[in-house]
């Protein structure tokens, strides 16, 4: 794939059942441009949007949750922007495997994706992954 940019950018509720809407939004994006192998993409969008309806300010009643997506020459980005939390940041669980029954979502980021992050922003958090398809 070539230089995309960006591709779009969904603003949802901050409720369960965003994380649905979420996913579809970040697979039609990715299929508009060809790129159809996107299972790891979607676990991770589901696990950052579960992540920011459950442990920050978004899940409260008419908060939200933006889900944001580019492709840069086959790498895929995307950020998803929640509210924040005065007390949790994102941290990995020590001790998950796959047979951890719950809290997994950071640990399958760390586990998935190529790089990720999280920063702070005036209006709450980014969390964020990189996903680059390995050369043939």
């Amino acid at each position: 794939m070539k230089t995309l940019g960006m591709l779009g950018q969904v603003v949802l509720p901050g409720e369960v059942s965003s994380i649905p809407l979420a996913r579809r939004h970040v697979r039609n994006l990715l299929v508009s441009v060809g790129h159809t192998d996107n299972d790891d993409a979607l676990l991770l969008v589901t696990e950052l949007v579960t992540n920011a309806v459950r442990h920050s300010r978004s899940g409260r009643p008419g908060e939200q949750v933006t889900v944001s997506v580019a492709i840069h020459d086959g790498t895929i980005h995307v950020d998803v922007t929640d509210a924040g939390s005065a007390d949790r940041q994102p941290r990995l669980r020590s001790g998950m495997s796959t047979d951890s029954g719950g809290g997994r979502g950071l640990w399958l980021l760390q586990e998935i994706a190529s790089t990720w992050g999280w920063h702070e922003i005036p209006a709450g958090r980014v969390v964020w992954f990189r996903l680059t398809k390995p050369t043939d």
